[in-house]
Formats: structure tokens, sequence, C-alpha cells
């Protein structure tokens, strides 16, 4: 009898795991562990969303021409050369399938994002993790790390779970610098909590090896739909298009993320939100000797002493109906990630890490 087996790569790929969402016998929970934007989508995004309601018997389009049509008015971007998947989760997964596979490498960083290395196994590739600065991406670091196997280089700018940013110019370096045939990949997640920050789009426009990707599950409030999508020079477009099944987005999810992205109005009404919480909370943790990077996107790293009382903060937070990050697999197991949630729990959670720290006022 044969034996099955699965391809290379496939079982060296550790399950992700998502933030926790509930505790068992508490009720009055917050979940801040999953970077998700606490007031929601806007009112314009949730009336498309019921008005969908009407077309749940019919096949979605497979081109999705309405939404890419606005995003390329929104951000000033040609509209043939966007793409959209099931978050911009899939769009990595599609620049992984469509570019490396056996005896290729896929370059991450340290404290990267950990879908990275997955994507890399799933298509049986070498994942290859380069030292970051200070939690922060080192473009020397990676350059030096490059060989002539290098396929994708996935960076984060913000980067998650360490909300560390580097500049446009660096960006700009690390994709001139890389070996003939390889692809940057800059993942955009938290893109929109920077302001004036394109992205990465520039960059496309500029190079022949620079693939963005964006999504709207975080500043949109719409982690529950599962939209995002890429935007690539137009080789790299057609080669992600062949591998895109024709109807992996419904109408529910295209109508909702159109009438999103077209609502700029909410998502600068969000983003200042965040800045104004996050500044506080990361004050706020500072002064109880809980310190941070400075963050650019919609969360904390809060950093402890040690892996111990970073994991001693979490279960007393979990006593106080408070849900946050543990990133001991991201490689810091003295930290915790803390979604910035709106104003009052920011106030429960740090009034929380207070009181774990014997310094309650």
């Amino acid at each position: 009898m044969s034996q099955i087996v699965p391809q290379p790569g496939i079982m060296e790929i550790a399950l992700y795991q998502g933030g926790q969402s509930h505790l068992d016998g508490v009720s009055d929970v917050i979940k801040l562990s999953s970077n998700e934007n606490p007031f929601g989508p806007s009112d314009k995004a949730r009336e498309a969303f019921a008005r969908t309601v009407h077309q749940l018997h019919r096949y979605p389009n497979t081109d999705h021409t309405a939404l890419r049509t606005a995003i390329a008015e929104v951000h000033g971007l040609d509209a043939d050369r966007i793409i959209c998947g099931v978050g911009s989760d899939e769009i990595l997964q599609f620049v992984a399938q469509g570019f490396a596979g056996p005896g290729d490498e896929v370059i991450y960083t340290e404290h990267g994002f950990s879908m990275y290395p997955i994507l890399a196994h799933a298509v049986g590739a070498t994942p290859v993790k380069v030292a970051e600065r200070e939690r922060t991406v080192d473009v020397d670091a990676i350059l030096a790390a490059c060989t002539e196997r290098t396929k994708i280089v996935f960076i984060a700018n913000p980067a998650n779970p360490t909300g560390t940013m580097i500049g446009g110019n660096e960006v700009a370096r690390l994709a001139a610098g890389l070996p003939s045939g390889a692809i940057l990949v800059h993942d955009g997640a938290y893109t929109e909590f920077v302001e004036g920050y394109d992205g990465g789009a520039s960059l496309v426009e500029s190079h022949d090896n620079v693939v963005m990707t964006r999504t709207f599950s975080k500043i949109y409030g719409l982690g529950g739909l599962r939209v995002g999508w890429g935007y690539a020079p137009r080789p790299i477009i057609e080669v992600l298009n062949r591998l895109r099944q024709p109807f992996n987005l419904s109408e529910v999810q295209m109508a909702t993320a159109e009438a999103a992205v077209r609502d700029q109005d909410y998502v600068a009404k969000c983003r200042a939100e965040n800045a104004r919480c996050r500044a506080w909370l990361a004050e706020a943790l500072a002064e109880i000797g809980v310190p941070s990077d400075t963050s650019t996107a919609n969360f904390v790293l809060a950093r402890f002493a040690s892996a111990a009382e970073a994991e001693a903060c979490d279960a007393f937070l979990k006593t106080q109906g408070i849900l946050v990050r543990r990133v001991g697999g991201y490689g810091l197991p003295n930290c915790l990630r803390i979604t910035v949630g709106d104003e009052a729990s920011c106030r429960r959670v740090a009034h929380a890490v207070r009181a774990f720290k014997g310094q309650a006022q």
C-alpha cells in the first residue's frame, strides 16, 4: 500500500494562532489582542453591507471592477494593476505561489509577521530569518542575507508586532539592492494609521520588483469580512491573477469594502482618534515602568523586565477581563502587544497594568 506524503515543507508549518477572543465565565471582556478598530466600520460601509442581502442568490462578478476602481480613484493608482483578495494574506499567498518554490529562499525579519515563514514552507521554499536592529527592520542585514536563491523579501511597514517603521528612502534602498529576479513585498496592513503615507505605492511605480499589499481589516473595521488588495507592476499582476480563483470575493465583501474606501472622512477620524489614544496609552504605561517603542500602528508593544513578568501580567489582565497578545512566538517573550482601543479601554488596561505593578494610586 502506497504512503500518501504531503509536499515538501507543509509539515514544517506551525499553525497560526489568532488573538484570543473570549474568556470562560467572563462577560465584560475587552479584546485588545487582534488590532481591530474599536469603532468598527463606517456607517456607509454598514449600509452597503445591508443592501447586499437582496443579491445573495447571485454570483459575484469575477474581476472586482467596482472595488478596484474605487481603490484606484481614492489612492491615485492604476486600477488594472490592483488585485483583490481574501484579506491581504491571500495576496501574500499568491506572491509566494507565483514566485518561490523548492530550492528558493524567502527572507523575513526577526520579529516579522508569522505568516511569512508559513507561506515559504507552503510552497516548499526555505524561509530565512534576518535579525532586526532594536526591533526595527535592518536593510543592511537583509541585503547581506540575500543570495542567488533569494526570490522574495517580506517586510511589514509599519511592522507587526513591533509597531516600528522604516522611511521611504530605506525601503527604496532595499528594493534597489535586491538580487535580480527577487521581489520586495511591502506589507502595508497598518499604512492608514500613518498620516500622509502612501504605503509603498510610489515604490511600485518606480521599481519593477515591488509589490504593495493593503487590507480592509484594520482601520476600515472589516476584519470579519476578510478583504485585502495588492498593487504591483503589470507583469507581476498578470501572474497573480492567474492564481486567483474567479469567485474569491463575494458581492457582500466587495460592496462593503467599496463603500468603506470611499469614506475617507471616517478613516481620518479613526486615524486621529487612534493617534490620540495611542500616545496616551504609551505614556501611561511608561510612567509605571513599562516602556514601548514609538508605534506607528494601532497597538503598542509593551516591554517588561522578563518573560516571566510579561506572562504574569497577561494572566493578571485576564482576571480583569482584558485580552492582549503574548508575542513570544515572534521572538519577543518579554513583551505584550496591546491594541489601542477606545479611550475607556485604554484607561482600563493602563489601570490594570498599574495594579499589577503594585503602583495603584
